[in-house]
């Protein structure tokens, strides 16, 4: 039977209605005492930039079914325009689902249409269509978390501005950096590693740009000779091209840890340490053709004058690693 709007108490005396009043004794007392104000808070979302919360959700705080509390609005749909409850998209539920992690209820995995959800006026209409006291008095307790949720916001806003600015200075850095880290690898696939390069103290930036272009000529092994190698040492051979084999022979008393080569090794894999005391300069050999003789330790490279020379012949280099090779401790 169609009735307009003021036909009588029995167009608005919905399924819905009807279930809250005949169970109101058993109801009423459930419905209030099960969701506090803060577990009302969490159930509001903001969608299509507005706070709504979902029909289910809504039914449940009323003590009745989904469809009956849907059934109930359809009934009276000319008192809920788009701007009080809307139909969510495909993308929009599937994006408030993957907020939602708790039980099936909450989940709606077993729905088959999509939920609408309720604006603040919304919920406010809501007390003429399902009219009983539990219904009542659960439309002001929802109201008043929309109302907290609001000022929270509010007083909130330039704190939430204020980390939207640190993440995107923080994006802006990580881009410049890896641009700047790109142009300078770039350059070090084309050129020509220096035959010999002096630095003065403090020029520590260069000193490790010149140290890393060294690490990516290698293809397939890097052995470093360094006395002091510690963690800091790690961080250039970590710019070594993947699958490249690195070796460090350094003193048996040196500071490099083995939860340190652990932790390299579970990123940049592989590293081995070896120990000996039978050396004084530091080398660095590619590939084991391509030798340096470094004056510094690669860990304090650039804090003092230093240089980095190239050797010229390899017999020189395939000395240092026969040397190598029977110098362990």
């Amino acid at each position: 039977m169609q009735a307009g709007e003021g036909s009588g108490m029995g167009e608005r005396d919905s399924v819905a209605g009807k279930a809250l009043d005949a169970g109101k004794a058993q109801e009423e007392p459930t419905a209030i005492a099960l969701e506090s104000e803060t577990d009302i808070r969490d159930l509001i979302y903001t969608v299509r930039g507005v706070q709504v919360m979902l029909d289910s959700d809504l039914a449940r705080l009323f003590g009745v079914e989904t469809k009956a509390f849907n059934q109930a609005v359809s009934r009276n749909i000319k008192r809920f325009p788009e701007r009080y409850r809307f139909q969510l998209s495909g993308e929009e539920f599937d994006s408030l689902r993957s907020q939602i992690v708790t039980s099936n209820e909450r989940g709606r995995g077993g729905r088959r249409y999509l939920p609408y959800v309720f604006t603040e006026q919304g919920v406010s209409m809501l007390t003429s269509v399902l009219r009983s006291d539990v219904a009542i008095e659960t439309s002001i307790r929802i109201i008043d978390a929309f109302v907290e949720m609001r000022h929270f916001i509010a007083g909130n806003a330039a704190m939430f501005e204020q980390i939207r600015a640190v993440e995107l200075r923080q994006l802006e850095y990580q881009r410049t950096t890896d641009e700047r880290f790109e142009r300078v690898f770039d350059y070090m696939e084309v050129h020509e590693a220096p035959r010999q390069k002096v630095f003065f103290d403090g020029q520590v930036y260069d000193a490790f740009e010149l140290l890393v272009s060294l690490v990516r000529r290698a293809r397939e092994s890097i052995v470093l000779v360094d006395g002091y190698a510690d963690a800091g040492t790690l961080n250039i051979l970590a710019k070594k091209a993947d699958g490249v084999a690195a070796t460090i022979w350094t003193h048996p008393r040196a500071r490099l840890t083995v939860r340190d080569v652990e932790a390299f090794n579970a990123q940049y894999p592989r590293l081995e340490v070896r120990r000996t005391s039978a050396f004084h300069d530091r080398f660095l050999i590619l590939d084991d053709t391509e030798g340096y003789l470094v004056g510094a330790s690669l860990k304090d490279a650039g804090k003092k004058s230093f240089a980095v020379a190239r050797l010229e012949d390899g017999e020189s280099v395939a000395a240092i690693l026969a040397r190598l090779d029977t110098g362990q401790e």
